[in-house]
């Protein structure tokens, strides 16, 4: 599974990364947030070293539906049930300046983007009424949304709300001209390396698994917080959706904007063109993760729903991404708790990352090099709902259910290994959870190759379940991924699954 925008030429170069260096600010995570980041500390003079542990846009900026756009389907209702208005105007102003930074930088490094008007569509009553408070939230907002009947697309709709003047981009190509302009102002990117833990009052130790350096300052841009300092992974839901890039037969013409659902499950449009082939990019049908009994099979869902509506196209790319809602539904960024203001990070944009992810750039930097915005303040300041609260009881009341139904099956026999090791090889493709003496094992066979491991997340002990559609372990906990030969790919973790024969 590899994305429209991952699957390209054009490979990172890594610089050497350099054990025992010191810099001004080390930002891990080299997807949006944290190059933007970059970005604007070193326009300040700043000497800037980004860690990934991967390689940039591995994770939810390379596998993205790249919309930067201010209607989000139906998100300003469900915050303006939860805060003031004030609040809400700041979320918007937010992300206002987050679009406005975006595209006047990608303008400015000549990096294309095709403007589109955006679309959130109903197809029921339900849908209908939560397009009536979309619209209220919205206009309350300064947004200039617009009610309309006939969003252009090839199936009845019982409504749209329409916002003229957004636009999509290619994420990599934005991440392209964010590293060369970063790297021509001495910051260094470096690929492989993953953070640790950072100690220390200032300046900070970076623990990596390559070696230390030290910073002033670190920026946590991991998608959630790989460090458990104030415990975000306990006010964050992480999910998992699908997308597809479907070629259409000459004789299709894409819908003429940007689309989303109102209703569950959720389906995302939009177009794209490379090459001289036209592609129209669906999404959808998410899950909370580690939390389904098939993950292939909301995949299959939306391509048989593609399938019905755009007859004939041909599906060249299918992948998932991972994004983090916030249980009060608004981002955290901004300081780290027990950071001593020297640990800095931002999280839980809600699917919404090309603007949310700039937005928290400007704020991170801002807090660095002592500017001050409005909108950041009165984020910073709001205050949880009671409804924002009972979804984080709940949350985490599932989390410790899904933690006590994982060990209580293996502690029970439920999943106790066969006799036989050939019955307790999985088929190619599958993999399975066993109980070797006290012991849960996680065992996969992928590509003709079983590979045993310990089944518990390095994270908080969680049992990991087998996600079939990736052929990954994932942890229904709090969405720490692995992958079947242990390597871990995201999440709250920051270590590897361990083989069972060595943990």
């Amino acid at each position: 599974m590899t994305s429209i925008w991952l699957d390209r030429k054009e490979s990172f170069s890594p610089d050497p990364f350099q054990a025992g260096s010191a810099y001004d600010t080390v930002v891990a995570g080299a997807g949006l947030t944290g190059l933007v980041t970059a970005l604007l500390l070193a326009r300040s003079g700043q000497q800037v070293l980004v860690l990934e542990a991967r390689y940039p846009g591995a994770v939810t900026t390379g596998n993205t539906t790249a919309k930067v756009s201010l209607l989000q389907g139906t998100v300003l209702s469900g915050l303006a049930r939860q805060y003031s208005a004030k609040q809400v105007q700041a979320y918007v102003d937010a992300n206002r300046e987050g679009q406005a930074w975006l595209l006047r930088y990608l303008q400015e490094q000549g990096v294309p983007f095709q403007p589109r008007d955006a679309y959130t569509y109903a197809t029921t009553g339900d849908g209908l009424e939560r397009l009536r408070e979309e619209l209220t939230a919205g206009t309350t907002a300064g947004l200039e949304i617009k009610y309309t009947g006939d969003a252009g697309l090839p199936f009845p709709v019982q409504g749209a709300l329409k916002l003229a003047g957004q636009a999509q981009i290619n994420p990599m190509d934005a991440l392209d001209a964010l590293m060369a302009d970063l790297r021509s102002r001495g910051g260094t990117i470096v690929g492989g390396v993953r953070l640790r833990d950072v100690s220390g009052n200032g300046p900070l130790t970076v623990r990596t698994d390559q070696g230390n350096v030290t910073a002033n300052h670190v920026v946590l841009a991991t998608g959630i917080p790989v460090l458990d300092r104030g415990l975000y992974f306990t006010k964050l839901k992480p999910l998992r959706s699908y997308a597809a890039a479907l070629e259409l037969p000459a004789e299709l013409v894409p819908p003429p904007g940007m689309y989303l659902s109102a209703e569950e499950p959720t389906h995302s449009l939009r177009d794209y063109e490379m090459d001289g082939r036209r592609y129209l990019l669906v999404g959808g049908h998410g899950h909370h993760v580690g939390r389904t009994a098939s993950e292939k099979a909301h995949l299959d869902g939306l391509l048989d729903w593609a399938g019905t509506y755009f007859p004939g196209a041909t599906a060249t790319h299918t992948w998932s991404a991972q994004d983090y809602q916030a249980t009060n539904l608004m981002p955290f960024f901004g300081t780290l708790p027990r950071g001593r203001g020297r640990i800095l990070f931002g999280t839980g944009y809600n699917k919404w990352g090309m603007t949310n992810a700039v937005a928290a750039a400007l704020g991170i930097s801002a807090d660095i090099l002592g500017g001050q915005l409005p909108w950041a303040d009165t984020i910073h300041h709001r205050v949880t709902s009671p409804t924002g609260a009972l979804t984080a009881v709940k949350l985490n009341a599932q989390v410790a259910v899904k933690l006590a139904s994982g060990w209580g099956k293996v502690a029970a026999g439920e999943r106790k290994a066969p006799r036989h090791a050939a019955a307790a090889t999985p088929a190619d493709g599958e993999g399975k959870v066993y109980r070797d003496g006290a012991r849960p094992v996680a065992v996969s066979t992928v590509d003709g190759t079983t590979c045993g491991l310990s089944a518990v997340c390095t994270h908080l002990g969680g049992i990991v379940t087998w996600n079939d559609n990736e052929l990954t372990w994932d942890c229904p906990l709090h969405g720490s991924r692995f992958s079947s030969d242990g390597h871990l790919l995201e999440g709250p973790a920051t270590k590897d699954l361990p083989r069972a024969d060595k943990d």
